[in-house]
């Protein structure tokens, strides 16, 4: 039985039309490098850092196409900020963090904690914690530091490691989530 609505479309034609759409649009995402359960057909990233005061809120690939100079916007709002280099942001580590925040469904931009570190930087941190790796991702671009206040350290994990893209850890003593696009792993409480 098809049940017709007023304006004569039924919900097999519908159901039908939509499959069209997804057969049309599915080389376009078979296509698309990097592409991860959530990320979307348009990738949006927001943030901010609470460190440079600045924030960031752009579309960086649509139609299965990054946009190369929104790449370079990204990389260096994820510069690392005590020396002011720049390195390019591995556009994987962009799609997971995307992903991830559009898992959870959630409208606040990440707080940047940490992107790009220069070799300087990480030795610093290195000497201060146990908790900074010697070959951080963050060393080549990999890796990101973010935080949400409106969602759990565990919560952005879970979202993070659903995507299955890269290693994700876990720092509920100082309240963020490292996500990178090295290989699947995860760790910390």
């Amino acid at each position: 039985m098809t049940a017709h609505n007023a304006s004569g479309i039924t919900r097999r034609g519908l159901l039908g039309a939509f499959a069209a759409t997804l057969v049309t649009a599915a080389p376009t995402y078979a296509n698309a490098a990097g592409f991860l359960r959530g990320a979307g057909d348009i990738r949006r990233l927001r943030m901010f850092s609470a460190r440079t005061g600045e924030t960031i809120d752009m579309i960086y690939w649509i139609e299965g196409q990054y946009i190369p100079d929104a790449l370079t916007e990204v990389s260096y709002f994820m510069r690392d900020w005590r020396s002011d280099e720049v390195l390019n942001i591995d556009a994987r580590t962009v799609d997971i963090m995307t992903a991830a925040h559009n898992l959870m469904d959630c409208s606040e931009p990440y707080m940047l904690i940490s992107g790009y570190r220069s070799p300087k930087t990480n030795a610093m941190l290195r000497s201060r914690s146990s908790g900074v790796a010697q070959n951080s991702r963050h060393l080549v671009g990999e890796a990101a530091d973010l935080r949400l206040n409106s969602r759990s350290v565990n919560q952005m994990a879970r979202a993070a490691q659903a995507c299955k893209g890269g290693g994700v850890g876990r720092y509920s003593g100082s309240n963020f989530v490292h996500m990178d696009c090295g290989p699947v792993r995860s760790w910390g409480s």
